[in-house]
């Protein structure tokens, strides 16, 4: 059979209260469904998006290095990404700034730069408000989408900190990085074995 709730027009003293059982039952259903922002109890902090502006200090260095950053043309990056795909999860110019920050920290590992955007205050600062993205996509943009805006970047930071005065230019500092080579214990042999080999063979 089937159930109908009926509502009452207003009288002097305004609206009747329904006294129908079924739409009491209903409101009183609809009460779980509501979100709890007290989420461990009413002594703790509410579950709300939380302005981090005042908790990072002016001095920080995050935060010259965003303002610094911010000021770059990014074209070369927004061109690498596809205009018919769909929105990067997270702003080019954003996921730059962050592999910025993670590499002056010396974090290098995709995964703890994830860990460190959802964990460190300043990364969250530097997202601000966006979700922060995981080591797959932090990784196709490091190996991908900045690869062809990578040296064009860094040449205009190099140049802004040349015009301001920040760097004097006098010092050049070479990469070292290692790189696999034969040379190893087992194939290396020092000249007077050679010589010797070579004696005994003639």
């Amino acid at each position: 059979m089937e159930q109908r709730l009926y509502f009452f027009p207003k009288t002097e003293n305004g609206l009747r209260r329904i006294r129908n059982p079924w739409y009491n039952k209903i409101m009183s259903s609809n009460l779980k469904y509501r979100k709890n922002y007290t989420e461990f109890g009413e002594p703790y902090q509410l579950v709300l998006p939380l302005n981090l502006e005042g908790l990072i200090p002016d001095d920080e260095s995050v935060r010259l290095l965003s303002h610094e950053l911010e000021e770059l043309d990014y074209h070369l990056l927004y061109q690498a990404y596809s205009a018919k795909g769909r929105n990067p999860a997270v702003d080019p110019k954003t996921m730059f700034k962050i592999l910025t920050y993670a590499y002056s920290q010396n974090i290098y590992s995709s995964r703890k730069i994830e860990a460190a955007c959802r964990r460190d205050i300043n990364f969250m600062w530097l997202l601000a408000g966006q979700k922060a993205p995981d080591h797959s996509t932090i990784a196709r943009f490091r190996t991908g989408f900045l690869s062809a805006a990578c040296e064009d970047l860094f040449y205009q930071m190099v140049r802004r900190l040349g015009n301001t005065g920040e760097l004097s230019k006098e010092t050049v500092f070479i990469d070292g990085t290692r790189l696999e080579a034969a040379a190893n214990k087992y194939t290396f042999v020092w000249k007077d074995p050679s010589e010797n080999g070579k004696k005994r063979c003639s």
